[in-house]
């Protein structure tokens, strides 16, 4: 059975204009999250393509996204960078949502690594700070694998009892270590957004056992595993979710934290990806 109606067919188109552009094969896709942009800049001989040039292709609408998919070597290995992803509460389905994950698997993409920025519901968490993602929970009440599955994409019923690969934590891990950079390790939590949540449900998402709390990855990262991709996610604290001392949160605040911590990211994701074997 077919998932969506020409969704194989719109990804073969989409791959194959990509494909005469960037003129290379991706090992490893990134999606850079919001205020996280900057590491496209360290991919070296590097091919953009705009998102609004891809056939099928969603067009970001959040601030801070740039909008276009980045080609190249980082760190020695090839690549496929997203500046700037897509979210459900931008009016997109979820098949638009994650879309891209089954692009960068058709253009030989076999790990995925994954950035976001994100509330702190831990409260020995601050603002500035990195969690590599050891699992989630799915809050958005929805699901991308909704519907008729088609098996040539991955499985009916995918496994998601490590949705994010243990060896590429522990490189990751061991990368933080080499660059002198503290992580945190924890439970990522999505919700549909775009609004922030209530002191209610601060204490409600902690309660279940969530160390932060975010609008989008958890999505991308369904779709990754269903396609057989390895997957990494690093989210970068930009505010803190304290329900006892809640403060109104600034977009602009928001994006600010995440540009200033971008450097340390950029070092954590070049060094992980140094050490990946291709």
């Amino acid at each position: 059975m077919k998932t969506k109606p020409g969704l194989n067919q719109n990804i073969r188109k989409a791959a194959e204009f990509i494909i005469a552009r960037a003129r290379s094969e991706p090992r490893i896709g990134i999606i850079l999250g919001t205020g996280l942009g900057a590491l496209a800049e360290r991919i070296e001989k590097s091919t953009a393509i705009p998102y609004q040039d891809i056939p099928h292709f969603p067009v970001s609408t959040v601030e801070s996204h740039r909008g276009q998919l980045v080609f190249g070597l980082l760190a020695g290995r090839p690549v496929a960078a997203m500046e700037g992803r897509f979210h459900f509460y931008e009016g997109y389905s979820l098949a638009q949502v994650t879309f891209p994950v089954r692009i960068l698997k058709a253009l030989g993409a076999r790990e995925l690594i994954v950035s976001n920025a994100c509330g702190a519901l831990n409260l020995s968490f601050r603002k500035g700070d990195l969690m590599v993602i050891d699992d989630h929970i799915n809050l958005m009440g929805v699901n991308p694998l909704i519907g008729p599955n088609d098996e040539s994409l991955g499985p009916r019923f995918p496994d998601m009892s490590e949705p994010y690969d243990r060896e590429l934590q522990k490189v990751c891990l061991k990368a933080a270590l080499e660059e002198d950079i503290c992580v945190h390790r924890g439970v990522y939590l999505g919700v549909t957004g775009p609004n922030l949540e209530t002191r209610a449900e601060y204490r409600m998402l902690r309660g279940l056992g969530a160390d932060v709390v975010g609008m989008s990855t958890v999505p991308e990262v369904i779709v990754a595993v269903h396609a057989g991709l390895r997957v990494l996610g690093i989210s970068c604290i930009t505010d803190l979710c304290d329900p006892d001392h809640l403060r109104p949160v600034d977009i602009a605040e928001i994006i600010r934290v995440a540009q200033e911590v971008e450097p340390k990211l950029t070092r954590l994701i070049e060094r992980t990806v140094s050490q990946i074997s291709v």
